[in-house]
């Protein structure tokens, strides 16, 4: 089991994710609407084209009016009608002269015919009408300026155009621009000439109308292929994202309810992503979950087994009391309730290093910790103790930092405890156990070798189980849980280490148990 630690420091949790109320779907839909957005904003400049080209358009119209009024100054009556004409013809305006009284003298169009006409919408066909509603929607849209309707004024006298008036009156005057009933522009300018007379340009722009309509027709096809392209690739996002994201939930939360026995977690083998690693990953923890929790059954059950054995010796010994009246059967059912009490008590003190061992690693610290002191601690504190009878313990120290790994100091003596008392119990009287600790490689290794009768193959991976029971022939009763050896497994693989087991192949007999954990980087 990989432990789950952070040597730099405790993981800070309370930055929580992003919670919002929307679906993952919604957001991705609302991102790529966002390019839409951009596309958009291509409305408003293409607003302010529309703009700078009526206002050019406008400006050309002033220009042909001051250019008419340059013209016409020295002219006779006569050759002021072709001069009009001639300008009407080539710009494709009307062109009117009022007298200094007010009255119209000459008209462009009385010589050349109308050079444009002003088309009545009823007599257009539909798709006009769709245009000119497109119109009005993009005016809106941009809160175009309203451009008042053109139209044709009873008696056509200069004071009933506005521009002419202000002409005759040399006040500063704009083109005018107004609509025509089918929306497109009517420009007209005005300018005055030294005899009190005013000539007045005017047209009809309909290659205005046609440009703008071009071009917002080609923004609306992009706008329109970008909105499919864009709900396209949501839809696609959907479904290669969210789709597996929802089982995978789906399956988590079936997990956590714990109704089925097995939960099956899709791993999506084909996605080299992200989402397949999150597959994989969740796939791979609720498996480690259902096997912690079929360890935690299977070990409530030894547990269960293992309280039962003393329990009952315990209960029988303290019932045979009060019927034995001989002090030496007594003395005797005395000693069995001593024995079984510091059985259960070793026992229950077993029990629970074993099962907090798994939890305390997941919460650990690690640090870098240096084998050979931790070991030479542990070795002399068994000849303190004088709990070896006459087996001698031996160590060849390592080099200082040559043995460095990153753990839990605490647990790793622990481990290693518990092997040098296997390898105690199991040393014949005078015998000898040997503790090496060596970097090889990545790896430091703890070798704990005795000279025991050693370990059958078909033994060597039972061994490591929870209460295994054999035992030497002469050691005390109840003296181990059977759950030594099971701790220090737990402890090494905690650490990201492998434990085993084998013959020694440098005596006649004997077991060699060997410890792997990664080493740690040396310090420079």
């Amino acid at each position: 089991m990989a432990s789950v630690t952070d040597s730099r420091g405790e993981c800070d949790e309370t930055r929580l994710p992003f919670r919002g109320r929307h679906t993952l779907a919604t957001r991705l839909l609302a991102t790529n609407l966002l390019t839409l957005a951009l596309v958009a904003s291509g409305i408003f400049t293409l607003d302010q084209f529309r703009d700078l080209l009526l206002r050019e358009r406008a400006d050309r119209v002033e220009a042909q009016a001051t250019f008419a009024a340059e013209a016409l100054i020295d002219d006779s009556p006569v050759e002021k009608i072709k001069t009009m004409a001639r300008i009407g013809h080539v710009t494709g305006n009307r062109l009117r002269l009022y007298a200094p009284d007010g009255h119209l003298q000459i008209d462009s169009w009385t010589t050349t015919g109308p050079t444009y006409v002003l088309r009545d919408p009823k007599s257009q066909p539909w798709t006009k009408d769709v245009a000119r509603l497109l119109d009005r929607g993009f005016n809106a849209l941009t809160r175009d300026g309203y451009q008042p309707p053109y139209v044709e004024p009873a008696s056509d006298i200069r004071d009933n155009w506005p521009e002419a008036s202000a002409a005759f009156a040399h006040m500063p005057s704009q083109p005018l621009v107004r609509e025509a009933p089918d929306l497109t522009p009517v420009l007209s300018s005005a300018a005055v000439l030294p005899d009190g007379s005013v000539v007045t340009v005017m047209g009809n722009d309909r290659a205005f109308t046609r440009l703008i309509r071009a071009e917002r027709s080609s923004l609306g096809i992009v706008m329109a292929l970008a909105t499919l392209l864009s709900i396209g690739l949501s839809l696609f996002l959907a479904r290669t994202i969210v789709s597996p994201l929802r089982q995978i939930a789906r399956a988590a939360h079936r997990v956590r309810l714990g109704r089925s026995r097995e939960v099956r977690v899709p791993r999506l083998p084909a996605r080299r992503d992200e989402i397949g690693m999150l597959a994989r990953a969740v796939s791979d923890m609720s498996q480690s979950l259902r096997t912690r929790i079929d360890n935690i059954e299977a070990f409530a059950a030894d547990v269960t087994h293992e309280l039962k054995n003393p329990l009952a010796s315990l209960r029988s010994a303290v019932d045979s009391l009060d019927r034995v009246d001989d002090p030496r059967l007594r003395s005797q059912l005395l000693d069995v309730v001593r024995d079984d009490v510091l059985r259960l008590d070793r026992l229950i003190g077993d029990i629970s290093e074993a099962a907090r061992t798994d939890a305390e690693l997941a919460r650990a610290r690690f640090e870098r910790v240096d084998l050979g002191p931790l070991i030479e601690q542990l070795i002399a504190a068994w000849e303190e103790r004088r709990s070896t009878g006459d087996v001698r313990i031996a160590f060849a120290r390592p080099r200082r930092d040559s043995s460095v790994v990153m753990g839990d100091p605490t647990r790793l003596a622990r481990a290693i405890d518990n092997l040098v008392d296997n390898a105690i119990s199991f040393s014949p009287p005078g015998g000898l156990v040997e503790v090496v600790a060596a970097r090889v490689g990545n790896d430091v290794r703890i070798r704990i070798d005795d000279e025991g009768p050693g370990v059958p193959p078909e033994q060597r991976e039972a061994i490591f189980n929870r209460f295994h029971s054999v035992r030497p022939e002469a050691e005390q009763f109840g003296r181990h849980s059977g759950l030594g050896l099971a701790i220090a497994r737990a402890i090494v693989e905690g650490h990201d280490g492998e434990i085993d087991v084998a013959d020694r192949d440098d005596a006649p007999s004997g077991a060699r148990f060997t410890i792997r954990l990664p080493a740690a980087d040396r310090v420079l």
